[in-house]
């Protein structure tokens, strides 16, 4: 018989939560272990070496759930995490996958997208219910993935750039060498796969970076 996977449920609202318990009692392939409703409460608790699943709250009242995602991937990085939020923003969903997470659902999803998303994310693959697939299907399941790392430096030009600063000016501003600011922006225009400035500054801000 296989085991039922080990799920913590973080969220502030008990009508969620409750009703995700629930709905949950009745399958054979999940089992509640705790319900948070905080993220501290899901920090300060010991037994996340214990768990397979967190279905996490995007809007926490004491720590935002894309940091709170985050952090967890970086202590417990076999924990497979489905964000859950009462919206979907492209944005976000893109930040959250970005520092980890498996999947995004609305908790307006049925019960059959919970479950195929569970099966999905244990399975390997990014998970959406429906109304998130709509609204991210301009972007690839492969980019969402591969969403590209900046180091500090090219963090700090790519502000410079998109406060209208020339490469002279931020030349100027960091006490770089031209060539050194030329070099940087090349390596972000290919990063970001952009042809040209204006693609790479919305590039960044639709991704967050």
């Amino acid at each position: 018989m296989i085991k039922p996977y080990k799920t913590l449920i973080v969220d502030d609202h008990p009508i969620v939560s409750e009703g995700l318990q629930v709905v949950f009692s009745q399958s054979k392939e999940v089992e509640i272990v705790r319900i948070f409703k905080t993220g501290s409460m899901l920090l300060d608790y010991g037994g996340l070496g214990k768990i397979d699943i967190i279905l996490l709250d995007v809007f926490l009242p004491d720590i935002n759930g894309i940091d709170l995602c985050l952090k967890i991937k970086k202590s417990h990085p076999k924990i497979i995490i489905l964000a859950m939020s009462s919206q979907a923003e492209r944005s976000i969903v893109m930040q959250m996958i970005k520092n980890g997470a498996n999947g995004y659902l609305l908790k307006s999803a049925s019960l059959d997208e919970f479950k195929n998303c569970i099966n999905k994310a244990v399975e390997g693959e990014l998970a959406f219910s429906n109304e998130v697939k709509g609204v991210i299907q301009k972007t690839s399941i492969h980019d969402l993935k591969t969403v590209p790392r900046l180091t500090r430096r090219e963090k700090e030009i790519l502000l410079l750039l998109a406060d209208g600063k020339s490469t002279q000016e931020i030349s100027d501003t960091l006490f770089l060498s031209y060539l050194t600011v030329q070099t940087h922006r090349r390596n972000l225009l290919n990063k970001c796969q952009a042809r040209n400035l204006a693609e790479l500054l919305k590039f960044a801000k639709e991704n967050a970076l």
